[in-house]
């Protein structure tokens, strides 16, 4: 009888060392998905209408803009990653570290790149004023972050 007493207390120490792994792996798997809600880059903010005629002066086009920011505390190597439009106007990063906490706006028009500012030199508007979507995707091609607007509201899709 002793065995038995024994063999149930073993078993019930079991069964809640098990559920206590169970309640800590849970906020663990959590945390998890809300990494993968919030991407380390994400497009921050779009300003697809330049403010005033749209006269495609270099002014005007460089108010036209996409902001990237980085969410995490280090840097990250946008290296070949790519910011696309619905048409296929494609901009890529060349040797661009993005540090941490950090945005950076890529203008349309032609421009000095520098930690804060990136251009695509374009003689033309990339993002339509009524409905678009910007896609951020990082050098293997996989889709970072999206941003939509018109249609209804603008919003993030990843």
């Amino acid at each position: 009888m002793s065995a038995s007493v024994s063999a149930r207390r073993i078993a019930a120490t079991v069964l809640a060392a098990g559920a206590v792994v169970s309640a800590v792996a849970l906020p663990a798997s959590a945390h998890d998905n809300d990494r993968h809600r919030h991407p380390r880059v994400e497009i921050s903010a779009v300003r697809a209408d330049s403010p005033g005629r749209d006269n495609r002066t270099n002014r005007s086009l460089n108010a036209e803009w996409v902001e990237l920011t980085n969410n995490t505390r280090r840097a990250v190597n946008l290296d070949g990653w790519t910011l696309r439009d619905e048409d296929g106007h494609r901009y890529r990063f060349d040797d661009v570290r993005l540090a941490g906490r950090a945005t950076v706006r890529i203008h349309t028009g032609i421009g000095r790149d520098t930690r804060t500012d990136f251009y695509q030199d374009r003689r033309n508007y990339v993002w339509d004023n009524r409905s678009d979507t910007a896609t951020l995707r990082d050098d293997r091609g996989r889709t970072v972050d999206t941003d939509t607007w018109g249609r209804g509201w603008g919003h993030h899709r990843r």
